[in-house]
């Protein structure tokens, strides 16, 4: 076979969307024609998630109605709750354990018709199911894990403030409900990432909604997709507990070849909008609470890596220290990514659905191909 090889695909066009536009030199990224600056500001998550799955976004009575929809399906029955702290009590991995209760909310899902996977009107409501009860088996999984009781959600608070209340035990303040929600918009959707990529591959063979998004979930637990955020952390508290100066911990971690988490991107040559918008809330949740530590840490380290080595930082640089400073644990920080992108894997399986050819890319061979086979004593 001839061709050019391009590993990991990269710049490889393989299909064609209308759900989000990146520009990474000019670093630009929109939702179906919207700047994200403007959704995190003035959409919340309910809204994204209709303009992904609808293709625009919802007046009051629509938004209403499916924000009503979404909450409708939070509460878990006992059958799911059963497996959640079957795994809670297991110590599983919490990125584990959301794959696994993806995977098995079909089997309590009285209404999982698995016989035409692409109706749309049938996906949607699997959607609404999917999207609405992921934040709640995962809450419910850190409740179990660290020994407390299941929290049932309120239908009157919103999908970020729900989870908020589902794992805590009680209301979020309107600062921090928005924070999250704002959180969520970010993100909803990027593009053909890998665990997007990794959905519509398992959509293109017409398996279902519920398969396509737990292959998308095992894809984002890996260290070099969704588990970046929870290493800057780390990375932080490291540099807290160290007797040196941020620039000088990162300049010593540079020379004896670590990687500073949180810095580079496979498609932004500059520095990612959503790590702007989450810096500026990073720096008012530190304001707020009197402690302007981990924020000041992470502008300084961001200043060095910017000039020493002409990266800018990611998504996941402050949406760690966003998340901390929530209260939220650090390896609940993946988990919640899930959460939000649920909505994007969903609006690109749906869109794969609409005009599907299934994806089946080859490899070169490079191994040997005039072997004699020898017999099993002459082996």
């Amino acid at each position: 076979m001839s061709g050019e090889l391009k590993r990991g695909l990269e710049g490889v066009l393989v299909a064609e969307s209308e759900l989000s536009f990146i520009d990474g030199d000019a670093g630009q990224l929109v939702y179906r024609g919207y700047a994200i600056e403007d959704l995190a500001r003035d959409a919340s998550y309910e809204e994204v998630l209709y303009l992904l799955w609808h293709g625009e976004l919802p007046n009051r009575e629509e938004l209403d109605e499916f924000a009503a929809g979404l909450a409708a399906h939070r509460d878990l029955g006992d059958g799911i709750l059963e497996v959640t702290r079957e795994l809670a009590e297991q110590d599983e991995a919490p990125m584990a354990a959301l794959r696994t209760l993806v995977s098995a909310m079909s089997a309590y899902d009285e209404n999982a018709d698995f016989e035409d996977v692409t109706d749309r009107e049938v996906n949607l409501e699997k959607a609404k199911r999917i999207t609405a009860k992921t934040p709640s088996v995962l809450a419910a999984y850190a409740r179990f894990r660290r020994g407390d009781d299941y929290v049932a959600p309120k239908e009157d608070l919103g999908h970020a403030a729900n989870f908020l209340y589902m794992l805590n035990g009680e209301e979020p303040n309107e600062v921090l409900a928005e924070t999250f929600d704002m959180a969520l918009v970010l993100h909803a959707d990027h593009g053909l990432n890998a665990s997007t990529f990794s959905a519509t591959v398992t959509a293109s063979t017409l398996s279902d909604l519920y398969s396509a998004v737990t292959s998308a979930v095992g894809t984002l637990a890996g260290s070099l997709h969704g588990g970046a955020n929870a290493n800057v952390m780390k990375m932080l508290k490291e540099i807290d507990d160290s007797d040196m100066e941020p620039t000088e911990w990162v300049e010593d971690a540079l020379a004896n070849g670590k990687r500073v988490a949180g810095f580079g991107h496979r498609v932004y040559n500059v520095k990612d909008p959503r790590a702007k918008i989450l810096g500026e809330k990073s720096e008012a949740l530190g304001e707020a609470a009197g402690d302007m530590k981990w924020y000041d840490m992470s502008v300084a380290i961001e200043d060095y890596i910017g000039s020493e080595k002409g990266l800018a930082p990611n998504v996941d640089f402050y949406s760690a220290s966003t998340y901390y400073q929530m209260g939220i644990p650090i390896d609940l920080y993946t988990p919640i990514f899930a959460v939000s992108r649920v909505g994007g894997w969903i609006a690109h399986v749906l869109e794969q659905y609409e005009d599907n050819r299934l994806i089946r890319p080859r490899a070169r061979y490079t191994g040997d191909k005039d072997l004699e086979f020898p017999s099993l004593d002459e082996r």
